[in-house]
Protein backbone atom coordinates (compact mmCIF):
# COMPACT_ATOMS: atom_id res chain seq x y z
CA UNK A 1 0.00 0.00 0.00
CA UNK A 2 1.65 3.16 -1.19
CA UNK A 3 -0.05 5.93 0.78
CA UNK A 4 -1.39 6.24 4.30
CA UNK A 5 -5.16 5.92 4.58
CA UNK A 6 -6.89 7.69 7.45
CA UNK A 7 -9.62 5.81 9.30
CA UNK A 8 -12.30 8.05 10.78
CA UNK A 9 -13.23 6.54 14.11
CA UNK A 10 -16.80 5.66 15.03
CA UNK A 11 -19.06 8.68 15.62
CA UNK A 12 -16.11 10.98 14.78
CA UNK A 13 -15.53 11.48 18.50
CA UNK A 14 -11.97 10.19 18.48
CA UNK A 15 -9.29 11.45 16.11
CA UNK A 16 -8.58 9.67 12.87
CA UNK A 17 -5.84 7.08 12.82
CA UNK A 18 -3.83 5.57 9.97
CA UNK A 19 -5.00 2.21 8.62
CA UNK A 20 -3.08 -0.62 10.27
CA UNK A 21 -3.10 -3.92 8.40
CA UNK A 22 -1.92 -5.69 11.56
CA UNK A 23 -4.94 -4.49 13.54
CA UNK A 24 -7.41 -5.67 10.88
CA UNK A 25 -5.54 -8.96 10.49
CA UNK A 26 -5.67 -9.63 14.24
CA UNK A 27 -9.41 -8.95 14.46
CA UNK A 28 -10.24 -11.14 11.43
CA UNK A 29 -8.02 -13.94 12.76
CA UNK A 30 -9.65 -13.68 16.20
CA UNK A 31 -13.14 -13.96 14.67
CA UNK A 32 -12.07 -17.07 12.76
CA UNK A 33 -10.49 -18.65 15.83
CA UNK A 34 -13.59 -17.87 17.87
CA UNK A 35 -15.62 -20.13 15.59
CA UNK A 36 -13.02 -22.89 15.91
CA UNK A 37 -11.23 -22.38 12.62
CA UNK A 38 -7.81 -24.08 12.62
CA UNK A 39 -4.98 -21.59 13.19
CA UNK A 40 -3.40 -21.96 9.75
CA UNK A 41 -6.73 -21.50 8.00
CA UNK A 42 -7.55 -18.47 10.17
CA UNK A 43 -4.18 -16.95 9.22
CA UNK A 44 -4.79 -17.55 5.50
CA UNK A 45 -8.30 -16.11 5.63
CA UNK A 46 -7.09 -13.04 7.53
CA UNK A 47 -4.35 -12.47 4.92
CA UNK A 48 -6.87 -12.80 2.09
CA UNK A 49 -9.34 -10.39 3.69
CA UNK A 50 -6.62 -7.84 4.46
CA UNK A 51 -5.30 -7.98 0.89
CA UNK A 52 -8.81 -7.38 -0.52
CA UNK A 53 -9.46 -4.49 1.87
CA UNK A 54 -6.14 -2.88 0.94
CA UNK A 55 -7.05 -3.02 -2.76
CA UNK A 56 -10.39 -1.41 -1.91
CA UNK A 57 -8.66 1.30 0.16
CA UNK A 58 -6.25 2.25 -2.64
CA UNK A 59 -8.76 4.66 -4.21
CA UNK A 60 -9.84 6.34 -0.98
CA UNK A 61 -8.10 9.16 0.94
CA UNK A 62 -10.02 8.24 4.10
CA UNK A 63 -12.81 5.92 5.19
CA UNK A 64 -14.91 5.50 8.30
CA UNK A 65 -14.25 2.62 10.64
CA UNK A 66 -17.82 1.47 9.84
CA UNK A 67 -17.04 1.36 6.10
CA UNK A 68 -13.85 -0.56 6.82
CA UNK A 69 -15.73 -3.07 8.98
CA UNK A 70 -18.47 -3.44 6.33
CA UNK A 71 -15.95 -4.15 3.56
CA UNK A 72 -13.98 -6.57 5.73
CA UNK A 73 -17.21 -8.36 6.69
CA UNK A 74 -18.30 -8.68 3.05
CA UNK A 75 -14.96 -10.18 2.10
CA UNK A 76 -14.79 -12.45 5.13
CA UNK A 77 -18.31 -13.72 4.40
CA UNK A 78 -17.06 -15.11 1.06
CA UNK A 79 -14.50 -17.25 2.91
CA UNK A 80 -16.13 -17.98 6.28
CA UNK A 81 -19.77 -16.92 6.85
CA UNK A 82 -19.79 -17.90 10.55
CA UNK A 83 -16.68 -15.84 11.29
CA UNK A 84 -18.13 -12.95 9.27
CA UNK A 85 -21.28 -12.97 11.39
CA UNK A 86 -19.22 -12.88 14.57
CA UNK A 87 -16.94 -10.14 13.19
CA UNK A 88 -19.91 -8.01 12.11
CA UNK A 89 -21.71 -8.34 15.44
CA UNK A 90 -18.70 -8.50 17.76
CA UNK A 91 -19.90 -5.70 20.04
CA UNK A 92 -23.14 -7.57 20.63
CA UNK A 93 -21.62 -11.04 20.97
CA UNK A 94 -18.29 -10.58 22.75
Amino acid sequence: MGKAIDIIKRDGQRPTEPFQREKLHASIRAACLSVRTPDGEAETIADTVCDAVIVWLETKPEVTSSDLRRKATETLHQHHPDAAYLYKHHRLVM
